[in-house]
């Protein structure tokens, strides 16, 4: 007789049963341990959680879903910290980081994966290069993003739920995050973010180090208090009368922006990106980031900074001014950057691939750009597609001339005029000028042989690998593996960043 670890006896075929039982569980089910880390201008956070995914069917489909997330810990929201020359503390960070894995009872070697997001000052090359070096040890881990301005839009707008919103309620969003240094505004359609515009306009444009003297003022208060007919210079900056008038200017720009006023000069100034280009009309507004927590009342404290008052000016105006929009909580406020964290998933292409080179592979950490193209109808217009293709590379803040994968589902008969058309769009937004970095062609569909074939032979395109045979999605980064032959697959490790499904 054997005994199993519940200190019952059960007949040998039992057992057999229960061990074939736990091996399909296992090939169905995958659990992960994952941490996201949130590094910004003015506050940085980290969330631990346990992504729980399971094989999407019983099919031996290799893809995996996500089917439910546990958070095991959040850290306190601390501020960045800074040096005197304007760089980031790395030491402070480093044990800020380190305390939270030991007061969250984990190890790094406890985690499965992980998403550093890098946002505002921190995106700085200095920076950067500091927090890279902070990871470097679990480089295969970690996600490492720097998110620029129309990024942390996306980001903020999928974190808080806001996307999900839309889908869910069949709605259009004006999905709005203040920070502590800009303001992000995302317009969601159909859960799918259509247009983002960035502002200079945050809760710590001034600041005070401990409470009492007044010792931080951004440009874009200068530029503020200039607009008004003031100086804002160290003695100034103690005057609550004039950072008052300053949040009151602040407020009133960004309450235009969202009421779609005419901008006036420090609009123009204080602008960080193009505008937003209103395609369609918005019935939701909702807020996330740190003055979101004063607009919806979730704090009441002032934290040396003029966030509270910023919240309370943005929040009376729009009371007043909102007609046909509702006011509408999201399910993640301050935290709504990085809400979610990166997961593996992994899918192999293995059909049809096309490549000039495989010399370049394995590749790490990829971004993905997936920008939605339509390929089913009968007729493709080239110039419409290239501009679709850049138009999601600067949604995501990449250079196109960077390492990365273009993503997208083939759709229709794959005639060669179709195929030509798709392959030219490439071209003119990736390949104006010889690639030196690789790009990757990810498509859902058996054609990817035969777009590598005309990009490569046909356009003269260096640097190209095209894969099909798989799902992926925008704000994904891949691990391309090294060819496996026989059978002749190329693995491809998927990392996500998850977010939740609204809270109904």
């Amino acid at each position: 007789m054997l005994k199993l670890h519940d200190g019952h006896h059960h007949h040998p075929s039992s057992v057999g049963q229960q061990a074939n039982a736990d091996s399909i569980w296992e090939q169905e089910h995958i659990e992960l341990v994952t941490v996201g880390i949130d590094i910004g201008s003015s506050t940085s956070h980290l969330i631990f959680a346990k992504i729980h995914l399971q094989r999407k069917t019983q099919s031996l489909s290799s893809r995996y879903e996500v089917i439910s997330r546990e958070i095991l810990w959040e850290s306190e929201i601390q501020f960045t910290p800074f040096l005197a020359s304007g760089l980031i503390d790395s030491d402070a960070l480093g044990l800020f980081i380190k305390n939270a894995y030991a007061q969250a009872g984990l190890a790094p070697t406890d985690i499965d994966s992980g998403a550093v997001i890098l946002t505002g000052e921190a995106i700085k090359r200095s920076n950067a290069r500091l927090i890279n070096e902070l990871f470097a040890k679990d480089a295969g881990k970690f996600v490492c993003a720097t998110a620029g301005h129309r990024l942390e839009c996306v980001l903020a707008a999928h974190g808080s739920g806001a996307t999900a919103m839309s889908k869910s309620r069949k709605q259009p969003v004006l999905h709005v995050d203040i920070g502590g240094g800009t303001t992000k505004l995302a317009l969601i359609d159909d859960g799918r973010v259509v247009s983002v515009a960035a502002y200079a306009i945050g809760g710590r444009l001034i600041a005070s180090a401990d409470g009492a003297v007044w010792d931080r003022a951004d440009q874009a208060a200068i530029d503020t208090a200039l607009d008004i007919g003031a100086v804002l210079d160290e003695d100034q900056m103690q005057s609550p009368e004039l950072r008052l008038q300053i949040t009151e200017r602040l407020a009133q720009v960004l309450s235009g922006v969202i009421l779609r006023a005419s901008p006036d000069l420090l609009t123009q100034k204080l602008a960080l990106t193009e505008p937003l280009s209103w395609s369609v009309e918005p019935t939701i507004i909702s807020f996330s980031g740190g003055v979101s927590e004063y607009i919806y009342g979730r704090e009441t404290r002032s934290l040396g900074d003029i966030a509270m008052d910023l919240g309370g000016l943005i929040s009376r105006s729009l009371t007043s001014e909102l007609d046909g929009f509702d006011l509408v909580p999201v399910s993640h406020g301050i935290r709504a950057t990085v809400i979610g964290a990166s997961q593996f998933t992994v899918q192999v292409s293995g059909k049809t691939i096309y490549g000039e080179s495989l010399e370049h592979l394995p590749l790490r950490n990829v971004p993905v750009i997936n920008p939605d193209l339509d390929l089913a109808r009968d007729r493709l217009d080239r110039k419409e597609l290239s501009d679709l293709i850049s138009s999601a590379c600067l949604m995501r803040d990449l250079d196109p001339k960077e390492t990365l994968a273009l993503a997208f589902v083939w759709g229709g008969m794959p005639l060669y005029e179709r195929l030509a058309t798709v392959a030219g769009a490439i071209v003119d937004s990736f390949c104006k000028s010889p690639r030196e970095n690789p790009l990757i062609i990810v498509i859902d569909g058996d054609v990817g042989r035969l777009i590598g074939k005309i990009l490569v032979d046909e356009l003269g395109v260096s640097n190209v690998l095209s894969l099909d045979g798989v799902l992926l999605s925008d704000l994904d980064y891949i691990d391309v593996g090294e060819m496996i032959s026989p059978p002749g697959v190329i693995p491809i490790v998927i990392k996500s960043l998850i977010f939740d499904a609204e809270q109904s």
